[in-house]
């Protein structure tokens, strides 16, 4: 049956402006950094998106390198583009990225132009698209003149192969001179995204305060902690988590009884709030204005229904925001 989305889509989601650009995010993007690859269900992850574009998503996030294997999830968002979103391309916003390892050789890994003109052009190329919405340089590369870097990103823009540019990973000082660079070019840069969440903080040290400054946007990544602010964990590793996952970033070491102590007390106050937990830790990313959209994933419909919910309540009350960091402390 032809895929046909829900008419009421759009009332169903929140958007903000991506730093001073004219472009509007969705306050909840979906990743597909995993659950989209080869070893992952073709029949479950058309599901997750299908279920993402009726409630209002509009933006997608992949890299070159997401699977696993490498690339293969834009292979199977293009399959899924050609089979179902088709239609509504121009609805759409499709990001990508280039930065960390994906052929051998010196030439298929880091920021030099060579790289990410020709790992764009593959990127392009598997998922059916002319253009995506938004690339990114992927991680800051000390052997590479930032200055290489950024003309790069900036020639791909004029070349028509991406509407915005933006960068991920870097820390204040790196990012302040990206942002630089590409202001000089004439290409500004759009967004950032980071990795940001209750149990990683780095980002408050200065780094959105300059993208406000500059009016870049901002879209954190891991906003879950890979897993662990969310219920998953409180009673041991379960064999479906992405810590039992041989494929997964998460591993069994990182999830220490110390982390489980303050999950279980996260837990706790998020159930005070009427929240899961994944909720709370969600709407306290962005309860910031500074924050333009949150970049989940999901393995399942129910975890996508689940994270939604974090928009019915964005509002933390001064003690409650105390209780959070004394968890933390």
């Amino acid at each position: 049956m032809t895929y046909q989305p829900d008419p009421e889509r759009y009332q169903q989601m929140e958007y903000r402006r991506c730093g001073r650009s004219g472009l509007k995010l969705p306050a909840v993007s979906l990743g597909l950094w995993h659950n989209f690859g080869g070893v992952d269900q073709f029949e479950n992850y058309r599901a997750i998106l299908r279920l993402a574009f009726d409630r209002g998503i509009t933006h997608f996030d992949l890299a070159n390198n997401y699977g696993p294997p490498p690339g293969s999830a834009e292979e199977n968002f293009g399959h899924l583009l050609k089979k179902d979103f088709a239609p509504y391309r121009h609805e759409l916003i499709i990001s990508t990225k280039a930065g960390y390892h994906m052929w051998p050789g010196p030439y298929g890994d880091w920021g030099s132009k060579k790289y990410l003109m020709s790992s764009l052009d593959q990127s392009l190329k598997r998922m059916g698209l002319e253009y995506v919405d938004i690339f990114y340089h992927h991680r800051p590369d000390a052997d590479t003149p930032l200055e290489e870097t950024m003309a790069a990103l900036d020639l791909i823009v004029r070349q028509g192969k991406a509407l915005y540019v933006g960068i991920s990973n870097y820390k204040p000082l790196e990012a302040a001179k990206a942002v630089s660079i590409l202001k000089e070019l004439g290409t500004p840069c759009l967004i950032h995204q980071p990795r940001y969440s209750l149990f990683e903080r780095w980002v408050e040290d200065g780094l959105l305060d300059l993208l406000e400054k500059e009016g870049v946007g901002c879209i954190p990544f891991s906003p879950l902690a890979q897993g662990m602010l969310t219920s998953k964990y409180l009673e041991g590793i379960p064999a479906d988590s992405r810590a039992a996952k041989e494929t997964g970033y998460l591993r069994r070491d990182q999830v220490t009884e110390e982390k489980v102590r303050k999950v279980k007390q996260l837990n706790s106050l998020a159930q005070e709030r009427g929240q899961t937990l994944a909720q709370m830790a969600l709407s306290w990313v962005l309860k910031d204005p500074r924050i333009t959209s949150v970049l989940i994933g999901a393995s399942r419909t129910e975890q996508l229904q689940d994270s939604l919910q974090c928009l019915e309540n964005l509002h933390f009350e001064p003690e409650e925001l105390e209780l959070i960091e004394m968890v933390l402390r």
